[in-house]
């Protein structure tokens, strides 16, 4: 063999064994409803001898992948990382059973969660733990323990456990989410696939991301692997706090997962200790973010707010006389700068607290006072994608320069689609793929109500409406979606002619 020869063989065998170096493992899910009491403890209790306590973290990493030492944060986070196990009873159970030959044999389902006190609190996914009668916790050294239930919040996916107290118990360290950036270092810990214990790192690839709940949910989106069974365990960072609960994965692709903000969770967890459930503020209203695109179709002084979309019935903000287009720009003295503002603030005031809004309308700011209500749960994604079946497009001739066409919407159909006698306009039939219509995230079965606040009662007065659009210009458009049962405000920019 020459040298040459030699040197390539060298060369080949230092780069394979760099890429089975990066090989990294990977994670599954699954459900209850009891609840006990417990006596309230500090999240951030003191670990006591023999553990890391939360103020000892790792160095800041000051670059990429080699300069952060992950397998001291895997050793440090691991024992605090446990395998839920749980079982239920009920036939509707949605989980596997052990055989088909018993019809009264448990359903199982499995996924992760992580311990956060040495009072024996455990974090996971609702979803994990949802229906189950039994509910079993592994630890790392092999212990187990059968865990109550504290209290859950199914709208953001969070269930806190509870086993029993003991002093050698791990705890993980919860760090601030609300400080991490986009490329930064993660690595997640749990038991995909029932591989227990995996750790895989990733980066953050995304911040705010929304899946499920257009207005609570602001999910960390990683390519650190997650799969089923991961569901309810940590996303940690590259100091070895925890930032989130991993708990959803891309259905197209193997290298998107999300994970709760630690931040959010930290937020609730006195509500699920004390009362084993979360209450949420609650106006009524759909917003929109004012972009700029609205505020110049819609010539609105504030340029930063919350713009209202729709007013749901029978509640405080049609009480205060809340209106589509009103821009809210301040709460309680709170400037607010964009609608996800608005939401998280009210949603940390509790139900039955007054409000005091600061509204822009119709060129003139006035003050409302709202009486909060409760928050009701969303129905959950998958009940709405069942009901879009009920779409479907037809094929259209002209689609004009906004790429949609309609027409008019009859009593009889209305009817025979389940849409609201109040509401009136023309009904989408037609969405070019590649139009300003699909741009603006208009749809097959959208209600346009209005054009830059214009109202539209016939496939004429649309066309006419559209027609007096110039090329470039930008149209704000209020449509009625049936499918989340709210109005919508879009702007939409019209295409030149072909």
């Amino acid at each position: 063999m020459t040298s040459r020869q030699t040197g390539a063989l060298v060369a080949l065998t230092g780069a394979v064994s760099f890429l089975i170096g990066l090989v990294a493992a990977g994670t599954r899910p699954q459900d209850a409803t009891e609840r006990v009491a417990v006596r309230p403890v500090p999240v951030a209790a003191d670990p006591g001898p023999g553990a890391t306590p939360a103020s000892s973290t790792l160095p800041a990493p000051p670059g990429g992948p080699a300069s952060v030492d992950f397998a001291a944060v895997a050793a440090r986070v691991n024992a605090a990382v446990v395998n839920v196990d749980a079982a239920a009873r009920g036939a509707t159970a949605r989980w596997r059973r052990d055989t088909v030959d018993d019809p009264n044999a448990p359903r199982e389902g499995s996924g992760s969660g992580f311990i956060i006190d040495r009072s024996g609190l455990i974090l996971t996914n609702y979803h994990v733990i949802e229906g189950a009668d039994r509910i079993t916790t592994t630890l790392g050294d092999g212990r187990s323990f059968r865990a109550e239930i504290v209290g859950v919040d199914p709208a953001i996916d969070v269930a806190l456990l509870q086993i029993p107290a003991h002093d050698s118990l791990p705890v993980a360290a919860l760090g601030n989410s609300d400080t991490l950036r986009v490329g930064e270092w993660v690595c997640a810990i749990g038991n995909p696939l029932g591989y227990v214990h995996s750790v895989t790192v990733g980066v953050i690839s995304f911040l705010g991301r929304k899946l499920f709940d257009q207005s609570l949910d602001a999910y960390i989106q990683t390519d650190a692997a997650i799969s089923f069974g991961n569901s309810g365990g940590p996303l940690i960072d590259a100091h070895g706090q925890v930032v989130g609960i991993t708990t959803a994965i891309s259905a197209q692709a193997s290298n998107i997962g999300f994970a709760i903000p630690i931040t959010q969770v930290v937020a609730i967890l006195p509500q699920l200790r004390e009362t084993g459930r979360v209450t949420r503020g609650f106006i009524g209203v759909g917003l929109t973010d004012l972009t700029p695109a609205l505020h110049r179709a819609l010539r609105i002084e504030p340029d930063r707010g919350a713009l209202v979309q729709d007013v749901s019935p029978d509640t405080p903000a049609e009480r205060a006389g809340l209106r589509a287009y009103d821009v809210i720009t301040r709460v309680d003295s709170v400037g607010i700068r964009s609608d996800e503002d608005l939401i998280r603030y009210i949603s940390g005031r509790p139900p039955g607290s007054l409000a005091s809004l600061e509204v822009w309308r119709e060129g003139a700011a006035r003050s409302v006072s709202v009486k909060l209500t409760e928050r009701p749960l969303a129905e959950t994604a998958r009940s709405r994608a069942t009901r879009l079946q009920s779409v479907r497009p037809v094929a259209a001739r002209d689609q004009g320069p906004l790429g949609m066409t309609v027409r008019d919407l009859d009593r009889a159909n209305a009817m025979r689609q389940g849409i609201p006698d109040t509401i009136e306009g023309v009904i989408v039939m037609d969405v070019d793929p590649a139009g300003p219509a699909r741009l603006a995230r208009l749809r097959t079965g959208h209600i346009v109500l209005e054009i830059n606040r214009r109202r539209v009662t016939s496939a004429a007065d649309f066309l006419t409406i559209v027609n007096s659009l110039k090329p470039g210009e930008v149209a704000a458009m209020l449509v009625y979606d049936k499918i989340s049962d709210q109005r919508l405000i879009t702007a939409i920019v019209v295409d030149p002619p072909s």
